[in-house]
């Protein structure tokens, strides 16, 4: 399928945006936490995703599944987000952004074991270079004693995990429901599963103008809009195609840290993420398929 300059575009801007949600994380969760904040991101972009339902009259898609969105809502977004959410009190965007790029590792191998997807001998070797891009990332900071980031390692790694899982969910239970009732029903889920410990622990302190700006920011752009565009890319391009945007969130996250955060790109990170990145498009099989077109073409 052919990407054209205003898909590419839609791509760039859609990895920017994502990219954007860690920054928008680092300089909200200190005043929020953790739980608070992931119920005002969900919470909002429900509200901005909910009223397209209506008007496409496509809300009784979403009361017909409603069981099955809860519970991706809670896989997909209420836990991931928050573990995210947590990690980003100590470790940085860029960092948190490329060890979040190995989501689609788990979500081929869990396909694998799960749903039984069958894979090439290139694919499973891509599953074997992520994982070694991920313990080069990450193996001077498991230290799990005060001050360490080994918890928080712990946690955007557990959040990689839900969100490959959540796709083999989906493609189990949700795959004939659209991709647009998915995510506003599981956004309206992870809020409902949110409510009761956003109240428990709402910060006892006066949250600041800026803190409340990055929150709406990171509900309404980073997470409501960013999945509208989401949606058209599938639509045009398709999925495979459009989760190329995993490659170029880290890019935008670490940008966007150093511009504003004076976050610093080590060259451990950098050697992490080429390794990740390479498993990554191995395991998912961008190569495979990009050197099945161009062996097409040659004959």
């Amino acid at each position: 399928m052919e990407v054209k300059v205003r898909d590419l575009s839609m791509l760039v801007l859609l990895a920017a945006l994502w990219g954007a949600s860690f920054l928008f994380t680092r300089l909200s969760v200190p005043e929020f936490g953790p739980f608070a904040l992931v119920f005002l991101r969900v919470a909002i972009a429900a509200a901005v995703l909910l009223p397209i339902l209506l008007f496409r009259g496509q809300l009784i898609l979403l009361l017909q599944s409603w069981k099955h969105l809860f519970i991706i809502g809670a896989i997909s977004a209420a836990v991931p987000f928050t573990l995210l959410s947590y990690a980003m009190l100590t470790v940085t965007g860029g960092f948190a952004s490329i060890l979040n790029a190995s989501t689609p590792i788990w979500g081929a191998l869990i396909a694998l074991i799960w749903l039984g997807d069958s894979m090439s001998f290139t694919r499973i070797m891509g599953l074997v270079v992520g994982f070694c891009g991920v313990v080069v990332l990450v193996w001077d900071k498991l230290e799990f004693t005060s001050g360490g980031l080994g918890w928080s390692v712990v946690a955007v790694v557990s959040a990689t995990f839900m969100y490959g899982l959540s796709a083999s969910y989906t493609k189990r239970f949700l795959s004939d429901v659209p991709p647009i009732v998915v995510s506003a029903g599981s956004l309206l889920g992870a809020s409902v599963a949110l409510l009761p410990l956003g109240i428990m622990y709402w910060p006892e302190q006066s949250i600041s103008v800026d803190a409340w700006l990055a929150t709406i920011m990171l509900g309404a752009l980073c997470t409501g809009l960013a999945f509208m565009i989401l949606f058209n890319l599938m639509i045009r391009i398709g999925p495979a195609n459009s989760m190329t945007v995993t490659y170029i969130i880290p890019i935008f996250a670490t940008l966007w840290g150093a511009i504003f955060l004076g976050e610093v790109v080590t060259q451990q990170m950098l050697v992490g993420a080429a390794i990740i990145f390479s498993g990554t498009a191995l395991a998912v099989g961008f190569v495979e398929n990009k050197l099945k077109q161009w062996r097409a073409q040659r004959l």
